[in-house]
This record gives C-alpha cells, sequence and structure tokens, in this order.
C-alpha cells in the first residue's frame, strides 16, 4: 500500500523530499544536527501509518472526482474553488498532523497559513489538477514528522510502530 501511495502522490505533483524540506525547515532550528535524511525518514513513518493511507487516499479521490466533474453542485464548486470556509480538507488533514499528539496540530496551524514550498505551489492552482486536499494533506504529513522527531529526540527514542 506504501508504494500505491508514493505514486499517488508523485502523480498528483507531490514527492516525499519536498516534504521533508519542510520538515527540516520546521524542526532544524530546535534540533542540532538534524539531517534532511532523518526528516525523510520521519515522513517515510508517517506515511506507513495506515490511518494516514486512507486520508490519502480520501483526499486525492475527491480532488480527483473534482478535475473529472463527477461531484454534484454546489459541492463541485466549492471543492473547485477550495472555497475559504469549506474546511473539510482541513479536517481531514488534521487526522494526520494528530497522530504524534498536539505539537502536530500547532504546525499544522503554521503550515496551513503559510504555505512554505510545495504547499505554496499546490495552492497557487498553476495546473489543471484540483489540490483542494491535497495541500493540506501535504501540511498534515509534514506536521506529523515534525512532531515525530520533536518527540523521539525529546525522549531519545526511536519510534517505528506502524499501524
Amino acid at each position: 500500500m506504501k508504494e500505491k501511495i508514493i505514486d499517488m502522490l508523485k502523480k498528483r505533483g507531490v514527492n516525499l523530499e519536498e516534504i521533508a524540506e519542510i520538515v527540516l525547515d520546521m524542526q532544524g532550528p530546535y534540533n542540532e544536527g538534524l539531517s534532511f535524511d532523518e526528516c525523510l525518514w520521519s515522513v517515510q513513518m508517517v506515511i506507513e501509518k495506515r490511518e494516514v493511507q486512507h486520508v490519502i487516499l480520501t483526499g486525492v479521490t475527491l480532488d480527483k472526482l473534482t478535475e473529472e466533474k463527477k461531484i454534484e453542485e454546489p459541492l463541485l464548486s466549492i471543492i473547485a474553488n477550495d472555497e475559504p470556509l469549506y474546511g473539510v480538507d482541513e479536517t481531514l488533514a488534521m487526522g494526520i498532523a494528530t497522530i504524534y499528539g498536539t505539537i502536530g496540530v500547532t504546525s499544522f496551524g503554521y503550515l496551513d497559513k503559510a504555505k512554505p514550498g510545495i504547499m505554496g505551489r499546490l495552492d497557487k492552482k498553476e495546473s489543471q489538477l484540483i489540490h483542494t486536499f491535497m495541500d493540506d494533506i501535504v501540511a498534515g504529513i509534514a506536521a506529523a514528522a515534525a512532531a515525530r522527531i520533536a518527540h523521539t529526540r525529546e525522549t531519545g527514542e526511536i519510534e517505528d510502530d506502524i499501524s
């Protein structure tokens, strides 16, 4: 399943390295010696979790169905235009952000507003693809991976459980 998820992300213009860059920018100032590889590993560990995979599958499917105009109005227009008060995209992605505790929630809020790196590109609607859910999914993954690093670095434990 993990390979399918990574492939889905790539087809939507997202690669794990770009998410890891966001994680490094977020956690680097707080973790001396934090490497890009450690951030990438953390992103991969987040992607391994079944509940994260389910959120990605759901969000990508909704974005694609919107592109194909296979969702009824008024929901079609709401998702296509990424209406500011819709909020379901953030709510779904918040499920990813919370898997490593409340620090993920605060990081998600920051990322949702700042839209650094790939998130900004996805949000600008520079292609025919709809990314209403994808930019928030990226924020959720980055926030969870950053929270995972904060927890593992704080305790010195490596948490690699996959569920």
